[in-house]
C-alpha cells in the first residue's frame, strides 16, 4: 500500500511522539509530513496547507485533539479528512466521545508500527 502522493499532519505536544509517528509515516512512504504542537497550531496550518491525513494526540495544551477533530468536522473544506486519533486514553467513554465526533479511527499508545499501519489502512483506501 503506497501513500506516496499524500501529505500527513502529525499533531502532538510531545516532540518525541511526533518523531515516532513521522518515522512510521515516512516508512509508509508519505510524500510529506507536517508537524504541529497543538490543535490550534494544526488548525491554522490546515488553512494554508493541503493535507490528506491528520494524526493527532488527544491530550494537548491550548487545544486538544478532540477539539481539533470537532473543528475539522465542522469545516466544509476539511470535514472529509481522515483523522486518526492517537491516545493514551483507552477508557470506553473517551472512545465513544471520539466516535460521536466522527473520528476516522484511533490507536492507543503505546503502539507498534504494524498496528499503526493497520489502523491507517482502515481509513485510507489503497
Amino acid at each position: 500500500m503506497a501513500y506516496k502522493d499524500m501529505v500527513a499532519m502529525v499533531v502532538d505536544d510531545f516532540s518525541t511522539m511526533r518523531r515516532i509517528v513521522r518515522k512510521i509515516l515516512k516508512d509508509l512512504q508519505f510524500r510529506e509530513v507536517i508537524e504541529a504542537e497543538n490543535g490550534a497550531e494544526a488548525f491554522k496550518l490546515l488553512q494554508t496547507n493541503k493535507v490528506d491525513l491528520i494524526v493527532s494526540d488527544w491530550n494537548m495544551p491550548v487545544m486538544t485533539g478532540l477539539e481539533l477533530l470537532k473543528m475539522v468536522r465542522a469545516d466544509e473544506r476539511l470535514k472529509g479528512l481522515p483523522f486518526l486519533m492517537v491516545t493514551a486514553e483507552a477508557q470506553k467513554e473517551n472512545i465513544v466521545e471520539a466516535i460521536k465526533a466522527k473520528v476516522s479511527n484511533y490507536v492507543v499508545k503505546p503502539f507498534s508500527p504494524a498496528v499503526f499501519a493497520e489502523k491507517l489502512a482502515k481509513i485510507i483506501p489503497s
